[in-house]
């Protein structure tokens, strides 16, 4: 069978695209983080040239779409759209935005996350954050069925037929319902978040119907609850499922790729340049299909010759796949020396399609190609750059360390310049940086911003994202953690918020949980294979791995039996050098009362047992006491926490005034940092717990962050920390200004970082000093 091709890219969107749908022949519709839907109309067949107009503006994010088909009513059809304002707009595909929708269906407390409609076009199904689906009845658009007992984000829906609705959910099950709300039976979808559902025909395994998610695998099903077959292939989440009209399942994923599936086995495989491949769509008629991605673009491909794109647009394609970046985060520990050189790819063929080979170019770096079966070829589909992230590797530029040094062509037959861009950095601060130091023009600043995001996974540490889950059904280790510049920019100096006095306590809790538990499991088996036997993990402890992972997904107040157990012997009895993993799953459970409260048999807290696992050799991985610091900071989640932070302030002091003084990693000083925020925020609102002698050691250490460090998210919240303390008395206020000279500190940090917040903070504890 031919294989897919670039058919169009339709660019238009300022954000990423999250739902596609393929109505007709004749038109594509698209939905995005940019609060639009899109209308695509096709105008010319060969090539293919498309027309966009905006169909609708939403109030936020707009995550699906769908549409019914032409009736007698409307004989274009209809749009169905619904996201962040839990709202369903139903819209005639032609109307203008500002034009009344035909209905706007009210009934969700959440994100919409999901919608579909049966096949006869009776009904819509919407599935939400608010852990319910519900159906509504064409024409008459009123709620006719919530479906209830989800525990977690309804991810995925499918209306199977006039009678039956499926669901896809946050809690790892799929549930079938009768239309009119009763549970026929639920299904274990796996052992991750299962995301998407799409009907079968026709299949050789006699599946019915397919379910995907956070495990990368593609279950086939009968409607009867019997699994029939897995399809093995996706390296990460997958988001979208969809059967084409021949027969073949497609899949798109957070690996960049949509793989097309016949019967059992893959295909073809299709790379973006981008990280996310958020949706796909098929067109019923011809069998194209359309993507929609995080790099913001609608991609439509196809079998049929006669609707390729032209050669000028393929090629682009092409190149831009090949220079995208791939963070190494997303493929593990590298070890470049053993990576086979070009020759591979000339003299050996692949096993699989999809199947990906990293080569060490003969300039250094490391390229990713993978095996297209059709073509019988090697693709490249990108270069690997280092993370700190994964490999606990900086990159060096200009005398400091980060976690990415981008190459940036600017100009043809010169050499590129040089991006540094660490995670937790805001992208557009950094693209603001490069323009300075470059003196290229500032109309380059949104096209640098949108490089640094499409190809870093940075999440900026404490702030949550605008579409980020809460309440009932979030899923906190879904995508929708990632960064978005949107949500990130720096305010405009009239708007910037008084900062001080800073009451609340500071958590760093984000985490990849996923990658976690594999790092555990890798490291594990090889404890195994060597005959470590008496300190690997036996199967009760993978087990109890996999439910402390579920306790942070579900956002469970209930510990994990035997969790912290674990977390402690992963952090302090396994080999220095494998700590990691453990240190990190250690500082995220510190949050809680369990972990403050911990003593061993000899009596050591759960800050002796960080310090211990993250100091134990000699010299000390700045990574682990990067986590162990990270750990300190949580405690001060619970006043239990916070007591056992007082009591062993000496301890802590000790760890983090010398990493500040001898340390240039960006994660171990932000959260260094983020203690004394801490300790400040707990000597205003509780002095009585602190001592004055703890309040002036803080206050000097905060003066030595001023006055040495350059990094500006360490001198934005030592000012905080600054600011808060000098208000809790004025004996605290007069030691800092008279005998550890703030005003001077506080000058020199300005100095080196002169960003509206941190002028404005100057100014802030300015005036408090003189009152």
């Amino acid at each position: 069978m031919a294989e897919y091709k670039l058919s169009a890219s339709l660019a238009g969107h300022e954000d990423d695209v999250r739902g596609v749908a393929y109505p007709s022949s004749k038109a594509v519709v698209s939905g995005s983080r940019d609060g639009t839907v899109r209308l695509w109309k096709l105008l010319s067949d060969n090539p293919p040239i498309f027309d966009e107009a905006i169909s609708s503006h939403a109030t936020a994010f707009v995550n699906a779409v769908a549409s019914l088909p032409p009736s007698p009513d409307f004989k274009d059809g209809l749009i169905l759209s619904g996201g962040k304002d839990t709202i369903i707009e139903v819209r005639e595909p032609f109307k203008k935005p500002e034009d009344n929708a035909e209905r706007l269906l009210i009934g969700h407390a959440g994100n919409i996350c999901a919608l579909d409609v049966d096949s006869a076009g009776e009904y819509i199904i919407s599935g939400s954050w608010d852990a319910t689906a519900r159906t509504w009845p064409v024409g008459k658009w009123e709620p006719e069925t919530e479906f209830r007992g989800h525990e977690g984000s309804v991810w995925g829906v499918l209306a199977y037929d006039k009678d039956t609705v499926i669901t896809a959910c946050a809690d790892q099950l799929i549930r079938i319902f009768s239309r009119s709300g009763k549970l026929i039976r639920k299904l274990k979808g796996g052992n991750e978040v299962v995301r998407t559902l799409c009907r079968v025909t026709n299949h050789p395994t006699g599946a019915d119907f397919a379910s995907a998610g956070n495990d990368g695998i593609v279950r086939l099903w009968s409607i009867k609850g019997e699994q029939l077959a897995e399809l093995h292939g996706h390296d990460n989440f997958i988001y979208s499922l969809v059967s084409t009209p021949s027969g073949e399942l497609v899949s798109s994923s957070e690996d960049r790729t949509v793989r097309i599936w016949k019967g059992i086995e893959c295909i073809q495989t299709i790379t973006h340049p981008a990280i996310s491949v958020w949706s796909v769509a098929v067109c019923q008629e011809n069998g194209d299909l359309v993507t929609g991605a995080s790099d913001r673009v609608v991609r439509i491909f196809t079998r049929d010759p006669e609707r390729f794109a032209d050669v000028e647009t393929t090629e682009k394609f092409v190149d831009s796949v090949k220079e995208s970046s791939i963070p190494q985060q997303q493929l593990g520990e590298i070890n470049k020396e053993k990576l086979p050189g070009p020759e591979f790819i000339q003299q050996k063929s692949g096993t699989k399609d999809g199947q990906v080979q990293m080569i060490r170019e003969l300039n250094g770096n490391v390229s990713a190609y993978m095996w297209a079966a059709s073509s019988g070829k090697w693709d490249n589909v990108g270069t690997v750059v280092d993370a700190a992230g994964s490999s606990g590797k900086k990159v060096e530029f200009d005398g400091q360390e980060y976690d990415y040094v981008f190459d940036v062509d600017v100009e043809d037959g010169k050499p590129p310049l040089k991006l540094p861009f660490n995670a937790s950095q805001n992208p557009y601060e950094a693209a603001q940086k490069f323009l300075d130091r470059t003196k290229l023009p500032q109309t380059y600043l949104e096209q640098i911003a949108a490089h640094i995001v499409a190809n870093a996974q940075g999440v900026s540490l404490d702030q949550p994202m605008a579409d980020a889950p809460s309440g009932p059904g979030s899923d906190p280790w879904g995508s929708d953690q990632r960064y978005r510049p949107d949500t990130a920019q720096a305010p405009t100096p009239a708007a910037l918020p008084k900062y001080l006095p800073q009451k609340d306590y500071l958590s760093i809790s984000v985490a990849s949980l996923p990658k976690l538990q594999q790092k555990v499991q890798e490291v594990n088996k090889t404890l195994v294979e060597s005959g470590q036997k008496d300190i690997s993990l036996n199967p009760e402890e993978l087990s109890t791995l996999s439910a402390v992972r579920r306790q942070f997904e579900e956002k469970s107040k209930t510990p994990a039996p035997g969790g912290l157990e674990l977390a402690i012997k992963l952090a302090t009895v396994w080999p220095y050098k494998d700590r990691m993993a453990g240190l990190d799953l250690l500082r995220l459970l510190a949050d809680s009362k369990t972990a403050a409260t911990y003593r061993d048999t000899r009596g050591g807290n759960v800050i002796d047992l960080l310090i211990q696992g993250a100091t134990e050799t000699e010299p000390h991985s700045e990574n682990h006491l990067a986590m162990a610091v990270r750990g300190f900071a949580n405690l001060f989640s619970t006043p239990e926490g916070r007591e056992l932070t007082v009591s062993s302030f000496d301890k802590i002091q000790s760890l983090t005034s010398t990493s500040i003084s001898t340390s240039t990693n960006r994660n171990l000083l932000v959260a260094a940092t983020t203690v004394y925020v801490n300790y400040a925020v707990l000597l205003l609102t509780s002095p009585s717990d602190s001592t004055f002698e703890q309040a002036l050691a803080v206050v000097d250490t905060l003066r030595r962050i001023l006055t040495t460090q350059k990094d500006s998210e360490v001198i934005f919240r030592a000012l905080v920390a600054v600011g808060t303390i000098v208000g809790v008395d004025a004996e605290v206020k007069s030691a800092a200004k008279d005998i550890y000279e703030a005003e001077k500190a506080m000058e020199t940090a300005l100095g080196k970082a002169s960003e509206p917040r941190i002028k404005q903070l100057v100014a802030e504890i300015k005036g408090i000093l003189k009152t």
